[in-house]
């Protein structure tokens, strides 16, 4: 790219900015309204940022505070229950309890009585309490705290995704679940403790404490979160289950996707959850890891709220901008009108101009610029008249003139000897050549007349290759009077080629080229071939060459040249062009040549045999 292009280059973008081909009022008031809107946009920008920031480091910072404050609180509340549970198993009763199953002996309802007794008087102490149970024997034998019926039965514990890991080494877990409780479902939070069988310590039963979620619910109630206090606080276990949620139905389920996705494997962090496309509002989570219960916590904002502030803030930027622009706007209207008037008169007069009003003036106001501008335009309009009136007048006595020369052409045209006179007078000295026995000047006569009804009659620009072959031999047989054994011919056609369209008068123009060009500079002979050959299913090349003198290459390139026209060489350029007008790419015409050897003139035709009709 030269430095001159880029240079142009340069130009054209430095005028679409500076709106060089805009309005002149336009520009006035785009650039007064920049002059203020880009100072207040970039102050205004600067401080959405950073009050953004803040507000987001605000929520985080007091959301943090919250979880860390439940995290502790939960802590100990199930600190005391995972107390309270060895203390059941290692009670005298449970433990003999325990051991008589695990000998298998017979059933001791008194000793199951009073293990019952021990779980009602740890129940009793504590309202969070809604069921304990001790299963022993892998579940085949339950004690349970509160025997009411339309109580949930232990045995659906077997259904839980947590029943077959509960392991007897270790501190109790905690899980969640929903159990029937007087004909309702009812979340509770299950503190299971695992129990080995005293002879080989292998898992033998465990003791389940079913929490109800008063406490939670109570410690829940008490956190706001957001701007209109939809934020919500929730739990997850270490398999990503929900502990605890307001919304009862999902507790014990897996956390959504979008959930666990911006929160990933961190221990602890914030995180906004991305866009949902089911239309889910997006949520900004922070989260800390209970390293006693392996627990996440986490608090839940929605981002709208989070950035109501924020909201606020950008539309009251907005509106200080929009309206610092309208004044703007209204100031530079104002000095921009006083300018842009007379302008806009003189645009409105030259409109009228344009369409050859050259009648009238543009009033001038003032003698600055634009005062002398529209007074040198009206002394151009005046001139301008003048010079039309000239012009009108001249173009009258020429257009009478043409039509003069016209009506002398017309008449000469009427004075042309009619074709069927030519047909006539060509038969009658047939006729004539016949009764004095000149057979070879009847022949050239029928011959002729064969040519001119070819000529003249037949309209259509396509014809079949036999009825051009047949024109051609006419016009060879009278060419063959004149040059007699200096001329001969060979037509090699295949049987198949004959109804294959060609452009009309195709090849006549052809075989003239060869004999002008080709015979008559020279003193021997030259024959004429002409061949035909299929090249693809839907393509054929007919040859025409001849053993004459032949051509230079730089007639060859001259003769190709579709903006020239070669002197002596018209018949094959008009044939050329016809080919393309007719059928277009890729047909077309090639030609060949060496100087002393002969010509070679190659067409690439269609093998279409009804393209004839088409074309006409």
């Amino acid at each position: 790219m030269t430095v001159k292009t880029q240079d142009r280059k340069m130009r054209k973008l430095l005028g679409k900015l500076l709106l060089r081909d805009r309005p002149l009022m336009t520009k006035l008031m785009v650039f007064s309204a920049f002059l203020v809107a880009i100072p207040m946009l970039c102050a205004g920008l600067i401080t959405y940022r950073h009050s953004s920031e803040t507000l987001e480091r605000e929520a985080r910072q007091y959301s943090w505070q919250i979880i860390e404050q439940v995290k502790h609180y939960v802590e100990d509340y199930f600190r005391d229950f995972e107390i309270n549970a060895l203390r059941i198993v290692n009670h005298p009763d449970t433990a003999a309890f325990i051991r008589s199953e695990a000998r298998e002996a017979e059933p001791d309802d008194e000793l199951a009585h009073r293990v019952r007794n021990v779980l009602k008087n740890s129940a009793y102490t504590r309202s969070d309490v809604a069921n304990m149970t001790l299963l022993v024997d892998n579940g085949l034998n339950a004690i349970d705290s509160n025997d009411q019926p339309g109580i949930s039965s232990v045995r659906e514990l077997r259904s839980e995704y947590w029943f077959g890991n509960v392991s007897p080494a270790g501190k109790p877990k905690v899980y969640s679940r929903l159990v029937k409780w007087k004909g309702r479902v009812e979340p509770v939070i299950s503190v299971v403790k695992g129990i080995a069988n005293p002879q080989d310590l292998s898992p033998f039963g465990m003791l389940v404490i079913d929490l109800n979620y008063k406490r939670l619910q109570d410690v829940a109630r008490k956190v706001r979160l957001g701007q209109s206090g939809s934020g919500y606080l929730f739990i997850l276990d270490e398999r990503d289950h929900y502990i605890y949620h307001p919304n009862y139905a999902r507790i014990g389920t897996k956390a959504e996707q979008a959930i666990l996705q911006a929160a990933g494997r961190q221990l602890s962090g914030s995180a906004l959850t991305a866009a949902d496309p089911a239309g889910t509002a997006r949520q900004f989570l922070t989260f800390s890891t209970s390293e006693a219960l392996g627990w996440r916590m986490f608090t839940s904002i929605p981002y709208t709220d989070l950035m109501a502030s924020r909201s606020y803030i950008g539309r009251t930027i907005v509106i200080t901008s929009a309206a610092f622009i309208m004044l703007a706007y209204v100031l530079s209207f104002g000095f921009a009108a006083s300018l842009v008037r007379p302008v806009r008169r003189l645009y409105q007069f030259m409109k009228r101009v344009e369409i050859g009003d050259l009648k009238g003036s543009v009033e001038v106001e003032s003698k600055d610029e634009i005062g002398k501008l529209s007074a040198g335009f009206n002394k151009m309009v005046a001139r301008l008249h003048e010079l039309l009136e000239e012009v009108y007048f001249s173009k009258l006595r020429e257009t009478e003139m043409s039509l003069r020369q016209k009506d002398a052409e017309l008449k000469m045209l009427q004075a042309q000897i009619n074709p069927h006179f030519l047909y006539n007078a060509l038969e009658t000295i047939r006729g004539m050549a016949l009764e004095h026995d000149r057979d070879d000047i009847a022949s050239m006569s029928a011959s002729l007349s064969r040519l001119l009804r070819y000529n003249v009659k037949d309209d259509s620009p396509v014809v079949t290759l036999r009825q051009e072959l047949e024109v051609a031999e006419v016009y060879l047989k009278i060419q063959s009077f004149r040059f007699e054994d200096r001329l001969s011919y060979c037509l090699n056609i295949p049987q198949w080629a004959l109804d294959f369209p060609v452009p009309k008068f195709t090849l006549q123009p052809l075989i003239e080229n060869s004999i002008v060009h080709g015979l008559e500079p020279e003193i021997g002979g030259i024959e004429i071939s002409i061949t035909a050959r299929l090249l693809k299913e839907d393509a054929y090349l007919l040859t025409v060459s001849d053993t004459g003198a032949g051509m230079e290459p730089g007639q060859i390139t001259q003769l190709m040249k579709t903006e020239e026209q070669p002197k002596g060489h018209i018949g094959i350029r008009n044939v050329r062009l016809r080919i393309g007008h007719l059928f277009g790419e890729p047909y077309g015409m090639s030609v060949e040549s060496e100087r002393g050897i002969g010509t070679e003139i190659k067409l690439v035709l269609p093998c279409i045999r009804d393209r004839r009709r088409d074309s006409t």
